[in-house]
C-alpha cells in the first residue's frame, strides 16, 4: 500500500478519498486554487499545495503543477477523483513519466473509451447493441444535419468527450438543429476542450442504467451490480439507486457480462462504469443499448458501497498498488436497496439555475446504524456551515445516501432524511427532491429520464409552508429569544404579562413577496393568541433547543426549526419550509420601483452570445442572451415586450450577479 498520495481534485470527492486513506494509514496531499484556500478538503489533508487561480483551467486543470506538487511532497501516487483530469490520457501518461502511479485505468483504456464515438465503434465491433446514430469523425454541420434527418427526429446531440450532461441537447425538429449544435459544441469545448459530437436517435422513454466494473493488473475483471440513474434534470443525475428496479436477474446477468466484456476489450484496470440507455418492451422486459464508459469513479458510487458493504476507494488504492481484486465475481453479494440524492445549490423553479452564496446554516440528519458496515444516512460533502458556493465550480453541495432492506423502506428513510436537511443562505433543491421522492411515479418505480418533466405539475411552483405555521415559527423564535434575555429581576420579564389587560406584539413579515400582518397577543388570563389579518388561533410554544420549537396552534402540535439570519427567518417543518423576511411597509415602499422588465444576470458568469442587436424588437419570452456559469450554459429570455436600446456587454465579458445585460425600451 502507498504511504502518501496526492488528490488532484477538490470538494466532496477529495474529502471522500481522504476518509479512506486516513482509515488505511495513508497520508494525503491536497491541491487548491485561490478560491479554495480555506476549503474543507485543504483543512482535512495532511499537506496542501497551491496550484493557481480560482478558475479550474488556471489550477485544477494545470496538470504539470499537480505533478510537481506530488514530487515535491513525496507522494507516490495521484488520485484524480472525478471530473477535471480523471479521464485525461495525457495526464495519466505524464504521471507514469514522472514515476507516479495514476490511480485509475491505463492511458490506452482512457483513450479507447474517452471518446464516445470511438467507444461506440469499438463496442459495435464487439457485437454490443448500440442506439442507431452517427458516430463518425466528420463533424461538418451540414453532414450532421443530414445524419439527423436520416436517423429521424427526435435526436440527441452529445459531446464525444466528457459527461455530466454537458454538451448535450435533445432536438425535436430540423429547424432547431443548427442552434442546438452550436450551443452543444460551445459547452463541450468549454468543459472538455473538445467540441466533437455524435448524433443518436432519442429513445422516447429511456432509462439510464449503469454497471460498476472493476479490473486489476492480473487480468481479473468483475462487476459489482448496477445503478439506475434515470431521474435527471438538464441531462444531469438527481437521484441514483441500486439495484435498478424491475431489472430481471437474466437481464442483470446479460448487462453485467456485456460490461465486463467491454472492460476486458480495452485491458481495463481500476474502477469504471459502463453506461446503458434502456427502454421497456411491451412484455415488461428491458432492452439495453451501450451508451458510453466512464473511466473513473462515479459520483453515485456510494449506493454501490451501501448494498455491497465495500469501500470502492479502498479497492482503487489496492489495485493501483498492484494487489489483486479482493473478491471474485461469485463472492460479490448485494443486500437491500440504497438511494442517493444530490443536494445542489440551484433554483428548480427557475430552470434549475445554479445559485451562489454562503451556507449560513447547514444541518444534516443524524446518523443511525441502519447497516452492518456503517451508519446511515450518509452525507458526503466538501463544504460546511460558513463555507461559500462559488461560481467557479459545479453546484453540488452534498450527497445524501440512505439504505433499507427494501426500496420502500429506503424511500421512507430518504424522505425523512431530506426533511431533516436544513440549508439557509442560498437556494437549494432539497424541497424539490422531497417532492420527487413523494411522486407516485418514483414511488412505484415508473422511471425514465423524463420523469421530472412528466411530473411537472406536482414538482414546480409549489407553495411554501402554510402562512400560519410560518408565523407560528417566527413567533416561537421571538418569544424564546426574549425569554432567554430575561434577568433575575421579575420586572424585566418580557413574556407579555400585564397587571391590567393584555399585550399585543406586531410582527411585520413578508412571505413570497406578500406582506403578512401577524399579531401575537397575550391575554390577561395568560393565554396567547396568534392572528393573521382577521384569523385568530390559540397559540403556545416551548423551546426544545437553540433552533427547535414545539408549537401548538389551534390544537395542532408541530415541531419547527427556525433559523434567524439578520432580518430573515428560515422555518422548517415536516410538511415543508419557507423563507420569510421582516417587512416594514414604510421602508420597503418603492423597493421594486423601476426594476421590472430589466434583463439582468441571475448569477456571476460570462456572456457567451447575444441573439439580438440594438434596434431589434423583441417579445416577452424570446431568447436574448446566453451566459456560462458553473460549467453550464444558461439562456436568458426577454422579461417583456420592447425594443433593444443598447447591449451593455460583449461576448466573453464577465458579469457580476444582477448586472444589467442590455437596455429595453418600454
Amino acid at each position: 500500500m502507498f504511504k502518501k498520495i496526492l488528490i488532484a481534485n477538490r470538494g466532496e470527492i477529495a474529502c471522500r478519498v481522504m476518509a479512506t486513506a486516513r482509515r488505511l494509514g495513508v497520508r494525503t496531499v491536497a491541491v487548491y486554487s485561490d478560491a479554495d484556500a480555506r476549503a474543507r478538503h485543504v483543512l482535512q489533508a495532511d499537506e496542501a499545495v497551491h496550484v493557481g487561480g480560482a478558475a479550474a483551467r488556471e489550477s485544477y486543470l494545470q496538470w504539470q503543477r499537480i505533478i510537481d506538487a506530488a514530487k515535491t511532497t513525496g507522494a507516490q501516487a495521484i488520485h484524480p477523483g472525478y471530473g477535471f483530469l480523471s479521464e485525461n490520457e495525457d495526464f495519466a501518461r505524464a504521471c507514469a513519466g514522472a514515476g507516479l502511479v495514476f490511480i485509475g485505468p491505463p492511458p490506452e483504456a482512457i483513450a479507447a473509451m474517452g471518446s464516445k464515438s470511438a467507444a461506440k465503434s469499438l463496442m459495435e465491433k464487439a457485437g454490443v447493441p448500440l442506439v442507431p446514430g452517427y458516430h463518425g469523425q466528420d463533424n461538418d454541420p451540414a453532414l450532421l444535419a443530414r445524419e439527423a434527418a436520416r436517423i429521424g427526429y427526435p435526436v440527441l446531440i452529445k459531446a464525444s468527450a466528457g459527461g455530466g450532461g454537458k454538451g448535450m441537447r435533445r432536438v425535436d425538429q430540423a429547424a432547431d438543429f443548427a442552434a442546438a449544435l452550436a450551443s452543444c459544441q460551445r459547452e463541450a469545448k468549454a468543459s472538455f476542450g473538445d467540441d466533437h459530437v455524435l448524433v443518436e436517435r432519442y429513445v422516447t422513454r429511456p432509462r439510464h442504467i449503469e454497471i460498476q466494473v472493476f479490473g486489476d493488473s492480473h487480468g481479473s475483471v468483475i462487476h459489482l451490480g448496477e445503478r439506475d440513474c434515470s431521474v435527471q434534470r438538464r441531462h444531469q443525475k438527481v437521484l441514483e439507486e441500486s439495484p435498478a428496479p424491475g431489472l430481471s436477474p437474466r437481464r442483470r446477468a446479460e448487462m453485467g457480462a456485456a460490461a465486463v466484456a467491454a472492460a476486458r476489450a480495452v485491458g481495463y484496470v481500476g474502477a469504471g462504469t459502463v453506461e446503458f440507455v434502456a427502454e421497456e418492451l411491451d412484455d415488461g422486459d428491458i432492452r439495453a443499448y451501450f451508451m458510453e464508459m466512464n473511466t473513473r469513479l462515479q459520483v453515485e458510487h456510494p449506493v454501490t458501497e451501501a448494498v455491497t458493504s465495500l469501500d470502492l476507494v479502498e479497492w482503487q488504492l489496492r489495485v493501483a498498488a498492484g494487489e489483486r481484486l479482493p473478491l471474485t465475481q461469485e463472492q460479490v453479494a448485494m443486500r437491500g436497496h440504497a438511494i442517493e440524492a444530490r443536494i445542489c445549490a440551484e433554483n428548480p423553479d427557475k430552470s434549475f439555475l445554479p445559485a451562489t452564496g454562503t451556507l449560513e446554516v447547514a444541518r444534516w440528519p443524524e446518523h443511525v446504524a441502519f447497516t452492518r458496515h456503517e451508519a446511515l444516512p450518509r452525507v458526503d460533502s466538501g463544504v460546511g456551515e460558513g463555507d461559500a458556493i462559488t461560481p467557479f465550480y459545479d453546484s453540488m453541495i452534498a450527497k445524501l445516501i440512505v439504505w433499507g432492506e427494501t426500496r420502500a423502506q429506503a424511500l421512507a428513510r430518504l424522505d425523512a432524511a431530506l426533511c431533516r436537511t436544513h440549508i439557509v443562505g442560498l437556494n437549494t433543491n432539497v424541497a424539490f427532491l422531497r417532492r420527487v421522492v413523494q411522486t407516485h411515479a418514483f414511488a412505484t418505480a415508473d422511471l425514465d429520464t423524463a420523469l421530472i418533466e412528466r411530473e411537472r405539475a406536482a414538482l414546480f411552483g409549489n407553495a411554501p409552508l402554510a402562512p400560519p405555521w410560518v408565523a407560528a415559527g417566527v413567533a416561537a423564535h421571538v418569544l424564546a429569544e426574549e425569554v432567554g434575555q430575561e434577568g433575575a429581576d421579575p420586572w424585566s420579564r418580557r413574556d407579555g404579562w400585564r397587571l391590567h389587560g393584555g399585550a399585543r406584539r406586531r410582527l411585520g413579515l413578508e412571505l413570497s413577496g406578500e406582506p403578512l400582518a401577524v399579531v401575537l397577543e397575550r391575554l390577561h388570563d395568560g393565554a396567547t393568541v396568534l392572528s393573521i389579518g382577521a384569523q385568530r388561533w390559540p397559540f403556545a410554544a416551548r423551546a426544545l433547543g437553540a433552533s427547535r420549537h414545539e408549537v401548538m396552534l389551534d390544537g395542532q402540535r408541530n415541531v419547527l426549526a427556525v433559523y434567524a439570519q439578520g432580518e430573515r427567518y428560515a422555518v422548517f417543518a415536516d410538511t415543508g419550509s419557507a423563507l420569510v423576511a421582516e417587512h416594514d411597509p414604510i421602508t420597503h415602499a418603492g423597493d421594486h420601483a423601476g426594476e421590472s422588465g430589466r434583463l439582468t444576470a441571475p448569477m456571476p458568469g460570462k456572456v457567451v452570445a447575444f441573439h439580438v442587436k440594438a434596434g431589434d424588437t423583441v417579445q416577452r419570452g424570446q431568447a436574448l442572451a446566453v451566459m456560462e456559469a458553473m460549467k453550464m450554459e444558461h439562456t436568458l429570455h426577454a422579461p417583456r415586450d420592447g425594443r433593444v436600446l443598447e447591449l451593455l456587454y460583449a461576448a466573453g465579458d464577465q458579469v457580476v450577479e444582477g448586472g444589467e445585460l442590455l437596455r429595453l425600451s418600454e
